[in-house]
């Protein structure tokens, strides 16, 4: 993958995470240390699901080597849809969980857990295709540790739908990766 795609795969796999994230920060009202540590919670917790999905995916690549485009066009479309799809459900600016201590702990954990499944489905992917999985995942952990701070900091001023658009941008983004790869593997870009 070149650089710009790797830049691009970050960003689309931080928007879900950022849009969670903005809408953490317009329910909490965080400071800058709590949004620093949210923002670390999500950014290795995404950074780790790529690698647990590529592990995933190098067992089963010996299998699928002549689909293999098509399986990565698969779940890159197909996170990316969902992804589209989300961006278009209704937001509820006025739902502000009430969460202390052990249970805000565990609420944070367990949104970043949700938000990071499509990169391990991504990681999945990149085993098919080959790339370098430690840099890619690296990349993404790191983008959405910075994603996220400014999400949550954001959220707290200007509410939850802005996180939508993000999350819309990122849905398009992993589409036309997906496109990329297969196009690439199809030789459909030429030499």
């Amino acid at each position: 993958m070149t650089p710009l795609s790797i830049a691009v795969l970050s960003l689309s796999m931080s928007t879900d995470a950022f849009a969670a994230a903005v809408g953490r920060g317009a329910a909490h009202r965080p400071g800058f240390a709590t949004a620093v540590r949210n923002g670390l919670v999500f950014g290795i917790i995404e950074g780790i699901t790529p690698l647990i999905g590529w592990a995933m995916g190098l067992i089963a690549a010996g299998f699928v080597e002549q689909v293999d485009h098509w399986i990565a066009f698969g779940l890159l479309g197909a996170v990316g849809a969902k992804m589209l799809w989300e961006s278009f459900q209704p937001v509820d600016e006025e739902a502000r969980p009430a969460r202390a201590g052990r249970n805000a702990i565990l609420a944070l954990i367990a949104t970043a857990v949700g938000t990071s499944i499509d990169a391990a489905a991504v990681g999945v992917g990149m085993a098919f295709i080959g790339a370098n999985i430690w840099l890619i995942a690296a990349c993404i952990g790191f983008t959405t540790f910075v994603l996220t701070t400014i999400g949550m900091l954001i959220g707290r001023a200007v509410g939850v739908r802005f996180g939508k658009v993000a999350e819309f941008l990122g849905g398009v983004a992993l589409i036309l990766i997906g496109l990329s790869i297969l196009a690439e593997h199809m030789g459909w870009l030429g030499a």
